[in-house]
């Protein structure tokens, strides 16, 4: 039985070699040709030096900059309608008088807070899944562009809300078009740049998160004074400004060339790759720098397909195939970012007055803790300069769990003493805390979300993630307003001893689960996933792709060849001939 199954195997191998050596010279040159300017565009993206990628790529970049501003407008409502709380003239048209409490207040109650915090991740949470089917039709820009008319509409319910259920009516309906924001902004930044800018187009929705919170604390300052309704109304009204300049810059946009290779539109995304490339001395042409990066796109994309022996790209694909690895920790990385203690930084305003610092006071510091957030952030692309993912993330999470301890001791402090003295070291780590988290991990969330998922189930990837995210959210729009409500538990700052222990809990997972991805290619993510290296080994493991011999194992010989000409069907006079090009 051994000796027939030996025949049959060595019967094999001789047909095998027998048509790879059957095939002519011309077929073979041209798979060779074909796979070795894919490995050259790999070759020459992984050691990019950083300068050469800022000069060949600065297109790239200011698109990134225009598509990632949707996000400024996400974190302006959100960190808006938290500091309402603690905004007089909001509280007198929407709230409830407690007249037993310190001589009477106009307070939110805990259960509308909730109501309304919960409300925005609900939305969310549908439009995240929306937008990914959505955009895997019509693509990232035209989904981008229609989120951008609906915030535009939607507005007018949160500008003309004459009672809490009409805000919660129109913070789930912006919830939509949010959604879309937060995945293909950051999907699209992964997309369009090499891999020496890739950390710095990511982290950089972080940057436009913080602007929002930022011109928002700066918005309120101005009003706090202002018992008016306008003082309300003008801040929401603010947001007609965005919406129509970011569409128009996202229509003049290249498309991403990643989704138009994954639909077969080759010649619509070596073009979109030329208009993303900008010739320097000394470099190739565009044109043909373009077509080795979609040749690279496409193997990337066929491997994938071959390893998990599926064409399809599904949100249940995500949890199969050996792609539940990747799911998981992309979903536990966003996860990390919400547990941490960063939603006291949405509520700071509250959580400063009811920690006993004044109204004045309270709003000023969220304006200096925002300006800490800014160069956190700024920090953070020196920082990943030097230091891995994994490395700033893990150690990121153990300071922040620190901060939020001694918070939380301060908190303690207030209660025995009753002074309100310690809130101004409750307001110092604060600002600490922020300058750490958007050192850390704030910024470096939205890079390694998009690094770990395979290249064709990006999207859907990151829509999971950023829900599980919101999942959390939901949960901590119950319980924070409890948290700090003097009307409900009344923990102020002791709400530090909390978030600590997530922190901790985040850090412990981080280490055993969290892969390394500084200098990975996507197409090397690809492989060390597939073979299933243990995550404190992705930095050292050495990876080597698109080998010719494993390529025509895997695909056979037609099947690369006809990948190659499916591809350079946008060139067809170098298809023809490409030795003679040489």
């Amino acid at each position: 039985m051994d000796i027939a199954k030996m025949e049959a195997k060595e019967i094999n191998n001789v047909e095998e070699k027998s048509i790879d050596t059957g095939l002519n010279d011309e077929a073979q040159n041209y798979i060779n040709y074909f796979v070795e300017s894919a490995k050259e565009s790999e070759n020459a993206e992984k050691t990019m030096p950083l300068l050469e990628g800022i000069k060949r790529y600065p297109k790239a970049t200011f698109w990134s900059f225009v598509l990632s501003l949707c996000i400024v407008m996400e974190g302006y409502d959100t960190n808006l309608l938290n500091s309402f709380y603690g905004f007089e003239a909001f509280q007198k048209k929407f709230g409830t008088f407690y007249p037993e409490k310190d001589g009477g207040i106009w307070e939110i109650p805990a259960h509308w807070q909730t109501t309304l915090s919960m409300c925005v991740n609900v939305g969310e949470f549908v439009g995240l899944f929306i937008a990914g089917l959505v955009s895997d039709r019509i693509g990232y820009r035209w989904t981008l562009i229609g989120s951008l008319m609906l915030v535009i509409g939607f507005i007018f319910i949160l500008f003309f809300s004459t009672s809490l259920g009409m805000i919660a009516a129109g913070e789930i309906l912006l919830g939509l078009p949010w959604g879309a924001f937060q995945t293909l902004t950051v999907t699209y930044a992964s997309e369009v740049c090499p891999l020496v800018l890739r950390v710095y187009l990511t982290t950089w929705v972080n940057l436009c998160w913080v602007l929002g919170q930022l011109i928002s604390s700066c918005m309120l300052k101005g009003f706090s004074g202002n018992k008016h309704p306008i003082a309300y109304q003008i801040p929401w009204a603010v947001q007609w400004v965005w919406p129509l300049p970011i569409a128009i810059g996202i229509y003049l946009a290249p498309e991403s060339p990643w989704w138009l290779v994954k639909k077969g539109k080759f010649k619509e995304a070596k073009h979109s790759m030329e208009r993303l490339l900008t010739h320097t001395e000394g470099m190739p042409d565009n044109s043909l720098v373009a077509q080795q990066m979609v040749n690279k796109i496409e193997l990337t994309l066929k491997q994938r397909e071959a390893e998990e022996n599926s064409s399809s790209a599904s949100y249940l694909d995500c949890f199969k195939n050996g792609n539940w690895r990747r799911t998981r920790i992309g979903a536990l990385t966003w996860l990390a970012q919400n547990i941490c203690g960063s939603s006291l930084m949405g509520y700071s305003t509250y959580f400063l007055i009811q920690a006993g610092m004044s109204d004045s006071n309270s709003f000023t510091f969220t304006i200096i803790q925002y300006v800490f957030g800014l160069c956190g952030t700024l920090g953070s692309w020196f920082l990943s300069k030097r230091a891995g993912r994994f490395t700033i993330y893990f150690y990121g999470l153990c300071v922040l769990a620190v901060i939020m301890i001694i918070v939380g001791i301060l908190g303690v402090v207030v209660d025995a003493t009753g002074s309100n003295k310690p809130s101004w070291g409750v307001g110092a780590m604060l600002l600490l805390f922020t300058f750490t988290y958007d050192l850390t991990v704030g910024p470096l969330c939205y890079c390694i979300v998009t690094e770990i998922p395979t290249s064709s189930l990006r999207t859907k990837s990151v829509v999971i993630s950023r829900n599980v995210y919101n999942v959390a959210g939901i949960i901590i729009a119950v319980i924070m307003p409890y948290m700090l409500n003097p009307t409900a538990w009344n923990w102020k700052a002791k709400t530090g001893f909390f978030w600590a222990g997530f922190c901790i809990a985040s850090a412990v997972w981080c280490w055993f689960d969290l892969p390394e991805t500084k200098g990975r290619t996507f197409a090397e993510l690809d492989v060390l996933f597939a073979q299933g290296v243990k995550s404190r080994k992705f930095r050292t493991t050495p990876v080597e792709i698109f080998n010719t011999d494993e390529l025509i194992g895997k695909f056979g010989s037609d099947g690369v060849k006809a990948i190659a000409q499916h591809v350079e069907v946008t060139d067809e006079e170098e298809m023809m001939h490409p030795i003679d090009k040489e």
